[in-house]
């Protein structure tokens, strides 16, 4: 199973998304997260990626006669090599999108559904910006992001900290472009 199968799989990444902000997460507790995925599917899937090195079982605790075992993401090993993002096919990377949009989704449909919910309020928010830029924009631009993000990934979790969840999605407009057959 190539990484991209792995990951891009719909229930794979929705509990990949779980994990983000080093949560440490049991199966009790991501099924609470995850309430519409059955038990079984829920083990079965992170078998899969405990077995593809993506998560690892950092303890483990004895719960009424079972063995509970507490999960964390190893985000070395939760991408897509660029090598591999280059032989995808279109309809490849169409269904990974289509799983990434299902995963955002649902983590907003999960924050639509708390109670006292404010998205103004909370910070909360969603938007689409078209900008004109040529590759050396396009690569500074990713550089600003990189500079801007990559110091409040580390943030540990504490009090008055909570979890956001960044959604970005790149798609380079079609000018110039021919279309396919």
């Amino acid at each position: 199973m190539t990484t991209s199968d792995l990951l891009l799989h719909p229930i794979r990444l929705r509990i990949l998304q779980a994990f983000l902000g080093d949560r440490a997460l049991t199966t009790a507790e991501l099924k609470t997260e995850l309430p519409e995925v059955p038990a079984a599917s829920l083990y079965r899937h992170l078998a899969k990626l405990v077995d593809g090195g993506v998560l690892s079982v950092v303890s483990e605790r004895r719960v009424r006669g079972a063995t509970e075992r507490i999960y964390v993401l190893r985000s070395a090993a939760a991408s897509v090599s660029i090598d591999e993002l280059e032989k995808m096919t279109p309809e490849q990377h169409l269904h990974a999108f289509v799983s990434y949009l299902a995963g955002l989704l649902a983590e907003f449909e999960r924050y639509m559904s708390t109670a006292g919910v404010d998205p103004v309020r909370d910070g909360g928010g969603y938007r689409l910006a078209a900008m004109w830029l040529d590759d050396a924009e396009v690569r500074e631009l990713f550089l600003d992001m990189v500079k801007v993000l990559q110091p409040r990934l580390a943030n540990a979790r504490r009090d008055g900290r909570r979890r956001w969840i960044l959604g970005t999605v790149v798609i380079p407009g079609t000018e110039g472009l021919k279309p396919s057959p």
